[in-house]
C-alpha cells in the first residue's frame, strides 16, 4: 500500500510549532484517512468547530492544508476515500469527517462512548459536537484477543484492507487508538497523540515546557499515557528497521516520514 504524510493543520503553540500529521493510504479499496486534520468546515467556523481551544493552540485555517483539498491536488476524488481511521475525536483529528461525508469512520467503540454517547462533564467540555453533526456512518471497534509488537489490544482492520490495525491505547482520550499501517518495505506505527515530542522516545532531546504542560492537562488520565510512553520507549529502543513510529504533531517526524528516513 502507497502512503503519503499529509500535514492537515498547522498549530502555533508557543516555542511548540505543531502539524496534524495525516496518512492517506492508496489500498485496493479505495483510499484511507488516518486521522483526517482540520477540514474546510473549521477553516469556514472555527468558532462553532473549535471553540476556546483555538485561542490555546493558535491554529492555522488554511483551506489548501485540508486533507481534502490535499487529495484533489494528488489527482483523487473526495469520494475516492471510502474510510477514515480516527486516533480520537479531538477537534484537530476530525474536523476533516464533514469533507468527506460518504467515507466510514472507524474508531474504537469507547472514544464513541466518551464523545457522542455518554461524555462526562469533562469530555463535554473536550468535544464539539459540531464535528459530527452532519451525521457520519461511526464503526465502533473494540481492540482484544490479538497482539502487535507487544500491545495486547489490537485489531486488523481487514473489512478495509489486509495491514491496517487499529491498536487500543487509552490515556489521553478514553479511547484513544493507535493506528499501524503496512506499507511494504516497512511498517508505520501512528501513534496519534500517544505521545507529544520525539524528545518522549529517544530520551535525548528536550520536551518542550508547553508540550509537557499540555499533554498533562488535557490527558484523561495521566497513569494511563505514562505508561504508553514507557511501551513506546520499550518498542523505540528495540530498533526494529522494519518499523517507523510518528505521532500526529511533531514536525521533526513528520518531516522525516516526508523525506523517506
Amino acid at each position: 500500500m502507497k502512503v503519503h504524510h499529509l500535514n492537515c493543520g498547522t498549530m502555533r503553540l508557543p516555542t511548540a510549532p505543531l502539524v496534524s500529521h495525516v496518512l492517506l493510504i492508496e489500498t485496493p479499496n479505495g483510499l484511507v484517512l488516518v486521522d483526517s486534520g482540520f477540514g474546510l468546515h473549521d477553516v469556514a467556523d472555527p468558532e462553532r468547530r473549535w471553540g476556546p481551544a483555538r485561542r490555546l493552540v493558535r491554529p492555522v485555517f488554511q483551506a489548501q492544508e485540508t486533507a481534502a483539498r490535499q487529495v484533489e491536488a494528488l489527482g483523487f476524488r473526495r469520494d475516492d476515500v471510502r474510510h477514515i481511521v480516527v486516533t480520537h475525536f479531538d477537534a484537530d483529528h476530525i474536523g476533516g469527517l464533514s469533507d468527506f461525508p460518504r467515507a466510514q469512520i472507524h474508531t474504537t467503540a469507547a472514544e464513541v462512548l466518551g464523545s457522542v454517547i455518554s461524555p462526562s462533564w469533562r469530555e463535554r467540555i473536550r468535544y464539539r459536537p459540531a464535528q459530527w453533526a452532519h451525521g457520519p456512518a461511526l464503526v465502533e471497534h473494540t481492540p482484544h484477543g490479538e497482539a502487535w509488537r507487544g500491545f495486547a489490544a489490537a485489531k486488523e482492520l481487514d473489512t478495509i484492507a489486509p495491514g491496517i490495525v487499529l491498536i487500543s491505547l487509552p490515556g489521553h482520550t478514553r479511547g484513544h487508538a493507535c493506528v499501524a499501517v503496512d506499507a511494504g518495505t516497512r511498517w508505520i506505527l501512528h501513534a496519534g497523540d500517544s505521545f507529544y515530542h520525539h524528545g518522549t522516545l529517544d530520551g535525548h532531546s528536550p520536551v518542550p515546557r508547553a508540550l509537557r504542560i499540555m499533554e498533562t492537562v488535557v490527558a484523561y488520565d495521566l497513569k494511563k499515557v505514562r505508561d504508553n510512553h514507557a511501551r513506546l520507549v520499550e518498542l523505540y529502543r528495540r530498533g526494529d528497521t522494519d518499523l517507523a513510529i510518528v505521532n500526529a504533531h511533531d514536525p521533526v517526524l513528520y518531516e522525516k516520514m516526508r523525506a523517506g528516513t
